[in-house]
C-alpha cells in the first residue's frame, strides 16, 4: 500500500475485503459491477482532463504557495465584512473539531443535543440583540437573509394588498449595494417591483408592502429609524432592518424601533472574512411570522418522560414538507459559524462584548478626531465604526496608490467619497500607522492619536436595556471553562468521529484533516471579498482552476461558485435559464417539470423562481415514466421553460432512459436542470452534460468533502452549457459575469470563498484515477450493503440488472400492521451507536441507505448487523414474544440515565437496552435524551434558553 497517496486513506477497502464483497454481489470485478450499474449509453469515451494526483503532503506545500499569493493588507473597506479575532479556544476546539464539524444536520435530535443547544444558544443572542421574539438557527448570508425576508412580507400581504397587487418593495438607498443585487434576483422571480430611494421623503402609496432599512447605513452613519418606521406603519408596510451584531450591543434594537424583522450577518462575532464566507446570517422577526420564517428554528420541547429537550421546531413550515407552497427554498443553515458565533458570545459575555464593541466606536472616533484636525472633509453625521470624507476624483485615486503601498485597503466610492470602517483587530499601532499615511497624503505632520473613552452615539440611540442577561452568557469566560462547556456539549453529539452516517442523498464522506487544514490559516481567512482580484492572488488561481475541473467533470462549459447551499443552486440555475429564454424572446416560459420523487427544494426553488410546477409520474420501478413526461411536455410545449431531474434518480438507479427524457424537453423547446445531490455515483464514468443536461448544480458538501458541519455551511454551485455561460449571476462590487448577467445570488462574487479550498484540495488530491475508485467504491459499498440487507428487507427500487447506484432504499412498510413504524427503527439504531439512514424519502415508511466510498467493509458489517438484529426485535413484536407497545424499539433509544436507574420497569433487560450485541460494548454510544415529543415543541413554541416554565400557562 503506497501511504502517500491519498486515494488510500480516503477510501477504507483493501483488496481482500474488495473481492469479499464483489463475491457478495456476485461480479468478478468493479468494472463488471459499473457496467451493470451505468448504462453504456451514458459512458464517458475518455478520461476526465483533471492534473496528476499531489501527495498529502505536496497538497499542503502548494496550499502555502497559494496561500503566499494572497497579500494580507490592512482592512478597513467594511461593507458588511470586517477582520475579526477569533478566540484560539473556539478554533481549535470547534472549527478544528471533527466532532463539530462532521455532524450531519440535527433532524435525529436525540443524539443531536450539542449542537441543538449552541443553536439555541445563538437563536438567544439574536432575539437579545434584535429585541424580537423569534429567531432561527441562521440563514446563508445577509443579502439572502434580506432576501427571504422581502419574500416573508410579499406572502404576508393582507387580502386587501394581495388584491390591490401591492407588490412594490422599497429598499433605502443606504443598503449595502450586494444586498440590493440580491434584493433583485429574488424579486424578478416573485413578480416584486424592488423600488430604491431616499427613505426619508419617499412617497409611498397602497402599491407598497414593504421597507428594507440599514442600521448603520452602507456609509457608516446612524439613524433613529424610530419616526420613519411609524410613518410607514401608517401606509400597512411592513418594515425589516438589516444590522450590524457588533453595533447592536451599543444601539437601540430593531425592535425599539418598531420593526417587523431584522436580519443581518454575525461575520463580526469570531468568523473570518474568508473571501466572502461562510458566515452564519442571522434572522429575527415578531411572533405572528412564525409560521413563515425561512429556515430552521431550534424549540424547547421534551422527552418521553418529561425532561428537558431540544429539537428543531416547526418542521411542516419547511421545503421538504410544503414543497412548491413552501414560502422558502432553504433547506440548509450556517451550523458551524452560527455555533462558533454563538460561542463567541458566551466566551466574552455581555461585559466582553461591550468592551470590544466601545474599543472599537473610542478607536473611530480618535481617527475621526485626528482627521478633522488633518483638514480632511468628513461627512458630518453619527458614527459608531466607519469616519467617511469627501475627495476629488483625482486626490481619491492618488490617496488609493499611497495606501496600497502602505498595505491599507480602504473603502473609495465611485462618487468621490472614501470611507474607513474599523474593527476588533485595529490595535492602537495599526490605527496610528494609517493616520500616519494620511497625514503624509496631505504632507503634514503626524501626531499621536489620542483615545477618549467617550461614547459618541446619541442618546436616543444608546440601547437602555441589558443584553445576554441569560446564565450561558454570562459562565464561561476563562478558557478552561468554555472548553469543558464545549467539550459537555460535543459529548451529546453523534459524529463521523462515532460511527457510519449512511444518510441516502446526503454523502456523508471523508472530510479528510489535509483538506480542512488551510481554512484556519490566516492568510486564506483574512481576505475582504471586495479586495482588488490583485491582492487575492491565491484566491484567483484556486477558484479558477476549480471552476475548470468542476466544468470537466460535470461536462459543461462554466461554473459559478456563488450559490451558497444547493438549493440556492437550484434556484440560481432556473433563474440563469430564465434569463437566456428572455434574451432569445422566450421569456413567456414558465412551466417546470418535476418528477413526483423530486427532493422538495425542486419545487420550492422552482416557484420563487417564478415558475409554475407541472409534476411528472414515476414508474413502479422508480423510473421517470417517459410516457406521462412526453404527454405533459408536449401539452405545455408552448411555456415549457424547464425539466428538473435527479441523477441517479432519488430512488437510488440510473434510470436507462435519461438520454430518451432529455431529448423529449429540448424537442419540446426547454431546458434540462440536472440536480446533482447524486453525484457521487457519476463523477468520471458520466456526466450531467453527457445525458443532455442543461445546467446543473453540484453539492460540494456531499460529492467534493466538505463538512455538513452539523447543518452546514454548504456549496452548491452551477455549472452550465456554452449558451448559458454569459447568464452566470454578477456581483455589485466585483466585476464577475459579463453584461448580460444575473443579478447577486449571494453577496460575495465568489460565495463562501474560503472553504473552497475543501474542494479544490479534494481533486487535486485525488486526481482523475482517485476520482474514479472513490465513484466505484461509492457504487461498490452500497451494492454489498443491499445484498447483505436485501436478505432481511425488501430493497424498493434496482435496475434491470438488480443493481442500485450509491444508495439503496429498504422498505418497513409491512411493519406497520404490528404498529412498528421505521421512526421506531430509526431510534433504535442509536442504541447500537449509529444515526439512522434517510427515513420517508422518496418513500414514505422507507430508509435510504448511502454508505459512501469511505467507509469499510468492517463498519458496513456493523451496520448490517445492528438492522439485522433490529429486525429480530421486530420479529418479537410479530411473534408475541415482546409488548407491541413496551418494547425496545418503542422505548427507544435508552440513556444512560434510564438504564442504570433504580427504577427499570422495563419488559426486557437493561443489557438488551443498551448492549444489543457485543460490539457495541466498546463503541457505545449513549444519547443524551430519550425520545422527544415533537408535537409537545410546537405547541409550545420556546426558541431561546429561557426556562420552559415561563412559557407555560
Amino acid at each position: 500500500m503506497n501511504t502517500q497517496q491519498f486515494v488510500n486513506r480516503h477510501i477504507s477497502l483493501n483488496e481482500s475485503d474488495t473481492q469479499e464483497m464483489l463475491k457478495k454481489i456476485g461480479v468478478s470485478d468493479i468494472s463488471e459491477l459499473i457496467s451493470q450499474t451505468i448504462p453504456d449509453s451514458i459512458r464517458l469515451e475518455k478520461d476526465l482532463n483533471i492534473s496528476e494526483p499531489l501527495s498529502e503532503y505536496e497538497m499542503l506545500a502548494h496550499s502555502k504557495e497559494l496561500a503566499s499569493k494572497n497579500l494580507i493588507f490592512d482592512n478597513y473597506i467594511g461593507f458588511g465584512y470586517h477582520n475579526v479575532i477569533l478566540p484560539s479556544a473556539i478554533q481549535r476546539n470547534i472549527l478544528e473539531n471533527p466532532s463539530w464539524y462532521t455532524a450531519y444536520t440535527p433532524y435525529q435530535a436525540e443524539i443531536a443535543q450539542g449542537r441543538l443547544e449552541a443553536l439555541l444558544n445563538y437563536q438567544t443572542m439574536v432575539v437579545s440583540l434584535t429585541g424580537l421574539p423569534i429567531a432561527n438557527a441562521s440563514l446563508l448570508d445577509e443579502s439572502t437573509a434580506a432576501a427571504e425576508a422581502m419574500h416573508m412580507f410579499f406572502e404576508s400581504r393582507s387580502k386587501d394588498q394581495k388584491k390591490g397587487e401591492a407588490i412594490k418593495f422599497f429598499v433605502s438607498d443606504l443598503v449595502l449595494p450586494q444586498t440590493i443585487s440580491v434584493l433583485k434576483t429574488k424579486a424578478k422571480g416573485l413578480g416584486i417591483d424592488v423600488i430604491i430611494g431616499n427613505h426619508k421623503n419617499h412617497q409611498f402609496n397602497e402599491s407598497y408592502f414593504g421597507v428594507l432599512l440599514q442600521y448603520p447605513g452602507k456609509n457608516g452613519g446612524i439613524l433613529d429609524y424610530t419616526e420613519n418606521i411609524k410613518s410607514y406603519k401608517e401606509h400597512n408596510l411592513q418594515v425589516v432592518v438589516a444590522c450590524d451584531p457588533m453595533f447592536l450591543i451599543k444601539a437601540k434594537s430593531p425592535a425599539d424601533m418598531g420593526a417587523d424583522c431584522a436580519v443581518g450577518t454575525s461575520q463580526r462575532f469570531g468568523i473570518p472574512m474568508g473571501y466572502g464566507g461562510p458566515h452564519a446570517a442571522f434572522f429575527a422577526c415578531k411572533e405572528s411570522y412564525k409560521r413563515d420564517i425561512p429556515g430552521r428554528i431550534i424549540g424547547v420541547s421534551q422527552d418521553m418522560y418529561g425532561k428537558r429537550a431540544l429539537r428543531m421546531a416547526l418542521q411542516t413550515r419547511e421545503q421538504h414538507i410544503k414543497r412548491e407552497k413552501a414560502t422558502s427554498n432553504i433547506c440548509t443553515a450556517q451550523v458551524l459559524l452560527a455555533v462558533m458565533a454563538s460561542m463567541y458570545a458566551v466566551y466574552h459575555g455581555p461585559k466582553g462584548l461591550n468592551f470590544i464593541a466601545d474599543q472599537i466606536h473610542f478607536k473611530t472616533i480618535a481617527l475621526k478626531e485626528g482627521l478633522l484636525a488633518l483638514g480632511y472633509d468628513l461627512v458630518e453625521e453619527p458614527i459608531f465604526d466607519t469616519v467617511k470624507f469627501r475627495m476629488h476624483p483625482e486626490d481619491k485615486n492618488a490617496l488609493m496608490f499611497l495606501m496600497r503601498d502602505s498595505k491599507i485597503n480602504l473603502n473609495y466610492f465611485s462618487e468621490g467619497f472614501v470611507s474607513v470602517s474599523l474593527n476588533e483587530t485595529s490595535t492602537m499601532a495599526k490605527l496610528q500607522r494609517l493616520f500616519d499615511a494620511f497625514a503624509q497624503f496631505v504632507d503634514k505632520q503626524s501626531f499621536k492619536l489620542k483615545l477618549r473613552e467617550e461614547v459618541q452615539i446619541p442618546a436616543e440611540i444608546l440601547r437602555k436595556d441589558e443584553i445576554l442577561t441569560e446564565d450561558v452568557f454570562n459562565s464561561y469566560h476563562t478558557e478552561t471553562e468554555l472548553m469543558r462547556y464545549i467539550k459537555r456539549l460535543e459529548r451529546k453529539d453523534l459524529s463521523l468521529t462515532d460511527s457510519m452516517i449512511s444518510l441516502g442523498s446526503c454523502t456523508m464522506k471523508l472530510n479528510a484533516a489535509t483538506e480542512m487544514l488551510p481554512i484556519s490559516w490566516a492568510e486564506w481567512g483574512s481576505v475582504h471579498p471586495f479586495v482588488p482580484t490583485e491582492q487575492a492572488g491565491g484566491y484567483q488561481e484556486m477558484i479558477k482552476e476549480l471552476e475548470k475541473d468542476l466544468s470537466e467533470i460535470t461536462g459543461f462549459a462554466g461554473t459559478s461558485l456563488q450559490p451558497n447551499s444547493g438549493a440556492q443552486g437550484e434556484y440560481a440555475g432556473l433563474m440563469v435559464i430564465r434569463e437566456y429564454q428572455k434574451s432569445i424572446g422566450e421569456g413567456h416560459r414558465n412551466i417546470v417539470l418535476i418528477p413526483q420523487s423530486a427532493h422538495g427544494t425542486n419545487p420550492a426553488s422552482a416557484v420563487i423562481a417564478g415558475g409554475k410546477v407541472v409534476v411528472v409520474k414515476n414508474l413502479e420501478s422508480g423510473e421517470i415514466d417517459s410516457e406521462d413526461l412526453k404527454a405533459k411536455a408536449e401539452m405545455h410545449k408552448e411555456n415549457l421553460s424547464a425539466a428538473m431531474i435527479t441523477y441517479p434518480s432519488t430512488y437510488g438507479v440510473f434510470d436507462e432512459n435519461i438520454k430518451e427524457i432529455t431529448k423529449i424537453i429540448h424537442d419540446n423547446g426547454g431546458q434540462v436542470y440536472m440536480d446533482g445531490a447524486n453525484m457521487n455515483a457519476q463523477v468520471g464514468f458520466t456526466s450531467p452534460g453527457n445525458i443532455g443536461a442543461d445546467v446543473c448544480h453540484l453539492n460540494l458538501h456531499k460529492t467534493f468533502a466538505i463538512p455538513h458541519g452539523g447543518g452546514g455551511p454548504g456549496v452548491g454551485p452551477i455549472c452550465v452549457a456554452a449558451h448559458l455561460v454569459p447568464f452566470l449571476p454578477t456581483n455589485a462590487n466585483i466585476k464577475v459575469g459579463t453584461k448580460q448577467s444575473i443579478d447577486g445570488i449571494s453577496g460575495a462574487p465568489y460565495g463562501s470563498g474560503l472553504i473552497l479550498n475543501i474542494s479544490y484540495a479534494y481533486i487535486k488530491m485525488l486526481g482523475t484515477s482517485g476520482l474514479m475508485k472513490a465513484t466505484e467504491h461509492a457504487i461498490l459499498n452500497a451494492n454489498y450493503l443491499k445484498e447483505v440487507l436485501g436478505e432481511h428487507f425488501p430493497i424498493l427500487y434496482v435496475n434491470k440488472k438488480g443493481r442500485v447506484a450509491h444508495e439503496c432504499i429498504l422498505d418497513f412498510r409491512q411493519f406497520k400492521a404490528i404498529g412498528i413504524e421505521v421512526v421506531d427503527v430509526a431510534k433504535r439504531l442509536m442504541d447500537y451507536g449509529y444515526h439512522a439512514p434517510t427515513m420517508s424519502f422518496p418513500v414514505a415508511g422507507t430508509m435510504m441507505i448511502e454508505p459512501t466510498e469511505s467507509e469499510s467493509k468492517e463498519e458496513m458489517d456493523r451496520f448490517a448487523a445492528a438492522l439485522i438484529s433490529i429486525k429480530k426485535e421486530i420479529d418479537e413484536v410479530a411473534n408475541g414474544d415482546a409488548d407491541e407497545k413496551n418494547n425496545v424499539l418503542k422505548n427507544a433509544p435508552h440513556t444512560m440515565e434510564l438504564v442504570i436507574s433504580d427504577n427499570w420497569d422495563k419488559p426486557y433487560s437493561r443489557e438488551k437496552a443498551a448492549y444489543p450485541l457485543d460490539w457495541v460494548r466498546s463503541r457505545k454510544f449513549f444519547a443524551s435524551v430519550s425520545r422527544v415529543d415533537d408535537a409537545f415543541g410546537d405547541r409550545n413554541l420556546v426558541c431561546t434558553c429561557a426556562p420552559i416554565e415561563s412559557y407555560m400557562e
